[in-house]
């Protein structure tokens, strides 16, 4: 079995030590949690929810999205797995190296089929600009003489990856904007408030915060945000 080969179980190690940062830049979390950290400094409220409490929201609805595509990996690893067993079990194997080599290239065969999903979900939500901005850089960088581009696949995870992350940026920043709007009018409603009634030593942001959550309450703000954030991921 693949399991005792030293090389793939190295392979295996550094995958699940990468895993991590795969799953905050290839998958909806950066987006999730880029918002709801700025849904809690539009609110004012710099501590609350704990950055604990945002991380394993982001994490839950992450899996929730993301739990078709990883459904469809498995099945695809699972796939080549009864497919492996069966071609052990009828094949005649000659000698040690060959099962093992044999076993490497199911392994390798396997992983590969497996992030396909993988690369059409970044496919999919990746801005066609970005997409073409990393494209053009790449061959410029990565070209063997300037007369000379370099050849490169625009289904690539070196070029899906950083567009991917610059887009989910990009539109987790817009939904920010749009996030802070209506508290901004709450302060600049407060703060002339208690201009006009000679309050000036009092801070605005002490009598707005109870009105913004008071409004964010009111039209059911979490609800409405984590509906909004999970239906941008429909395909």
């Amino acid at each position: 079995m693949f399991q005792s080969d030293p090389f793939m179980l190295i392979v295996l190690f550094v995958g699940l030590s990468l895993l991590p940062f795969v799953a905050m830049v290839a998958t909806s979390y950066l987006k999730i949690v880029v918002v709801m950290s700025l849904i809690r400094n539009a609110l004012g409220i710099q501590s609350i929810p704990p950055n604990m409490v945002i991380n394993a929201l982001a994490m839950i609805l992450t899996f929730y999205i993301m739990a078709p595509v990883m459904g469809e990996s498995w099945n695809v690893v699972s796939a080549e797995i009864d497919r492996s067993r069966a071609a052990q079990a009828s094949a005649v194997q000659g000698t040690d190296g060959a099962s093992a080599a044999g076993g490497r290239w199911f392994e390798t065969d396997a992983v590969a089929k497996a992030a396909e999903p993988f690369r059409e979900f970044l496919s999919i939500h990746t801005s066609d600009r970005e997409r073409a901005f990393f494209v053009n850089t790449a061959e410029r960088l990565w070209a063997k003489s300037p007369d000379e581009p370099a050849v490169v696949d625009p289904e690539s995870f070196f070029i899906l990856i950083p567009s991917f992350c610059v887009s989910e940026l990009t539109k987790a920043f817009q939904i920010g904007f749009l996030v802070y709007l209506p508290f901004i009018a709450i302060d600049i409603i407060i703060s002339n408030i208690l201009l006009a009634m000679g309050m000036m030593m009092v801070s605005p942001v002490t009598i707005s915060l109870p009105f913004k959550l008071l409004l964010f309450v009111m039209v059911n703000g979490w609800t409405l945000l984590i509906q909004g954030l999970v239906r941008g991921y429909a395909t």
